[in-house]
């Protein structure tokens, strides 16, 4: 079976600046010019900005690389969503009233959501050049790219890709896969963070973030032929600080609660399915080979990137970059220093904040060059000195 590695790019808001230090280094890994180690890529939330970027100019990838780099390292919130007091307070609004008319019984507001995300909008068309994908696709550099959003009204976890013609559509318990052109609504769709931006309708469905019911994140890359995949992620894991006994007797804020959620949604899922992947490998190899055929199991070869260092706790040394706005709805929702950086880590969208990601990122897969470029069966470039 020819080998192709998917990338995962897993979703988490402003966390998903960290892949891009990730990918900077793995950029400096190859040689200059080279095209995509990845002709698979899958983009979950906020990950499926930096996947079709990538897909977009899967012939350079140091060049799509360097434009993330651009791109999140000088980001403000107001690039994102609203942050000008009559829209902020006009959408707060809006969410309150939409609470009250639902709890009677009447739902004649549309779009209602904490946060305005017009400037999304605009700057995705701006930015990304959607119909680029295909010629990806045709020139042979990409075999294929995926975004996973939720259907609010199926309930189900809805891969959309677009690749070589080979692929066929899948269904699985609560999850599909759908061949589709992708384009600015679908990254709409699988950044949708719950109840802070707006769903997005889709053919005649409404679709928000990609990582709700995600309960099978590998999966879209094995469905579209990779062989291994390499998952960058944005939790540090077996890095997490325990709370101080202090502060766990205390009655959570609804900050604190939603952090708690996002978490949930945005983590949890991918621990889950890189422990079932462990195991089927476990399987796997202690099986004949004619019942492992008959099985239809082969061995996934995985590698995980993921934070040093709690990103919260960043984010709450960054916190006061966040436009005053902001903070005061935050505040009113019960985000304190050292109580709301969970929270807060998602929505702060600034460049100090994602600079840090980003070093972060870079420094990390510097510390891992040996085993990542191991797994991406890399040589060494004469014209760069590593870091040893």
């Amino acid at each position: 079976m020819e080998k192709r590695i998917g990338l995962i790019l897993t979703g988490g808001g402003a966390r998903a600046a960290y892949q891009v230090g990730v990918l900077k280094a793995i950029a400096e890994f190859l040689p200059r010019r080279a095209h995509s180690p990845f002709p698979i890529i899958c983009g979950t939330s906020a990950g499926s900005l930096n996947a079709v970027t990538l897909a977009v100019n899967a012939g350079n990838f140091s060049m799509g690389v360097q434009y993330l780099v651009n791109t999140w390292k000088n980001f403000h919130a107001n690039q994102i969503y609203r942050t000008d007091v009559l829209g902020v307070f006009n959408n707060t609004m809006l969410w309150l009233a939409g609470v009250i008319f639902s709890a009677v019984g009447i739902n004649k507001l549309h779009r209602v959501s904490l946060l305005d995300n017009s400037p999304l909008v605009e700057l995705l068309e701006e930015m990304l050049p959607c119909e680029k994908i295909q010629e990806s696709i045709d020139a042979g550099t990409l075999h294929a790219l995926s975004i996973t959003a939720s259907g609010y009204g199926s309930g189900q976890s809805v891969t959309f890709y677009q690749g070589v013609k080979q692929l066929v559509p899948w269904r699985r318990t609560g999850r599909v896969g759908v061949a589709m052109e992708i384009n600015i609504q679908h990254l709409l769709a699988s950044a949708a963070l719950p109840f802070i931006f707006p769903a997005t309708l889709i053919h005649r469905e409404y679709f928000g973030d990609g990582s709700m019911r995600q309960t099978a994140p590998i999966s879209p890359a094995l469905h579209l032929g990779a062989t291994s995949v390499l998952v960058i992620g944005v939790t540090a894991n077996g890095n997490i600080e325990q709370s101080e006994r202090s502060d766990i007797g205390e009655y959570p804020s609804l900050a604190r609660i939603a952090g708690h959620a996002m978490n949930s949604i945005f983590l949890d899922s991918m621990e889950v399915d890189l422990e079932r992947v462990k195991k089927i490998n476990d399987l796997v190899a202690i099986m004949p080979d004619e019942m492992r055929e008959r099985a239809n199991l082969r061995h996934v070869d995985v590698l995980v990137v993921s934070p040093s260092q709690p990103i919260e706790k960043i984010a709450e040394r960054h916190a006061a970059e966040l436009p005053w706005t902001i903070r005061l709805l935050l505040r009113l929702f019960g985000a304190r220093q050292h109580s709301g950086g969970t929270l807060v880590s998602y929505l702060l969208t600034e460049r100090k904040f994602c600079r840090a990601l980003i070093d972060l990122g870079y420094q990390d897969a510097l510390k891992r060059r040996d085993e990542i470029m191991g797994f991406l069966d890399l040589k060494p470039r004469r014209d760069v000195d590593m870091p040893q």
